[in-house]
């Protein structure tokens, strides 16, 4: 019998370049997507998928993520003596998604460092990991890769195709093939040159692991910066146990990028009841006027 992964972690400690100006004054994990930051699309992703209890890895300058999934009183109060009930609910729902605990990583010193600060949380139970500036369009990915962790028992990392170009910005996994979404991890390399990569299976900000990455994260040597690698772990981990890759398609939106950053708002608006059919006539115009058909 597996043990149920009861918890959640959300890397949030990185200081957001990609993104600037907009991060210099709020962490980019706040920045909004339609009308909700980033990170509030991946904790309702971890509650959907069934996990109550999420710890958040954060760093200087990140209080405004805590303070978003915190009770607001006087908000609440305000917009109930205005008559706006529905909007109340929805700042009250915000500290009802899941037990939100958090934690500072105290150096940048890399995402397998901000994993391991989870240890003492986590403990010895299997453990979800999401970053906090990768958004997925719905919980059917995480839920897949808990699917597979409850059938094998072993650490899951998500995967998705890319153009074997894009392996420099990305692990990169060399697979053994298990059933038509899921592979054995054969190996596993930390942003590889394309003619160097092992596949064009990129890792995505998506892992669940056992606890016995803990220990793989003590062991690996920093690298550039001094930085502790999780796909070094990772690789150290899949030598001792298997380690399976999920492989998906769709519904990925990595919005430290721009241009990611603004398709994720167009599909994401687009697919809403109350702004998707006023914004599809705007883009319906917009296409006429521009002739950009």
């Amino acid at each position: 019998m597996t043990r149920p992964v009861r918890k959640a972690v959300i890397p949030a400690a990185g200081l957001g370049t990609r993104f600037l100006p907009a991060s210099k004054a709020q962490p980019k994990e706040m920045v909004p997507v339609v009308d909700k930051p980033a990170i509030q699309y991946v904790i309702e992703e971890v509650a959907a998928a069934g996990i109550d209890d999420v710890l958040i890895i954060t760093g200087r300058g990140k209080q405004s993520i805590e303070d978003h999934f915190d009770r607001a009183l006087e908000l609440e109060h305000h917009l109930e003596a205005g008559g706006k009930h529905d909007e109340a609910a929805e700042v009250r729902r915000l500290a009802q998604l899941a037990t939100i605990h958090s934690v500072r990583q105290g150096e940048p010193l890399g995402l397998g460092h901000a994993v391991s600060v989870a240890r003492q949380h986590v403990g010895d139970e299997p453990f979800a990991v999401l970053l906090g500036d990768d958004i997925m369009i719905d919980a059917s990915v995480l839920r897949a890769m808990l699917g597979v962790y409850e059938q094998y028992g072993r650490s899951v990392i998500a995967l998705k195709e890319l153009p074997r170009e894009e392996m420099r910005a990305y692990g990169c996994v060399r697979p053994e093939k298990v059933d038509d979404d899921l592979v054995r991890v054969a190996g596993i390399v930390e942003k590889p040159e394309p003619h160097e990569a092992p596949s064009n299976l990129a890792v995505m900000g998506r892992y669940v692991f056992t606890p016995e990455i803990f220990d793989a994260l003590d062991r690996v040597q920093p690298g550039k910066g001094g930085e502790i690698q999780l796909t070094d772990a990772i690789e150290l981990l899949r030598a001792e146990q298997t380690v399976y890759g999920y492989v998906f398609e769709h519904g990925r939106y990595d919005i430290g990028k721009k241009v990611d950053y603004l398709r994720a708002t167009v599909e994401i608006a687009l697919a809403r009841d109350d702004v998707g059919p006023e914004f599809r006539e705007f883009l319906v115009h917009l296409v006429q006027r521009e002739k950009l058909y």
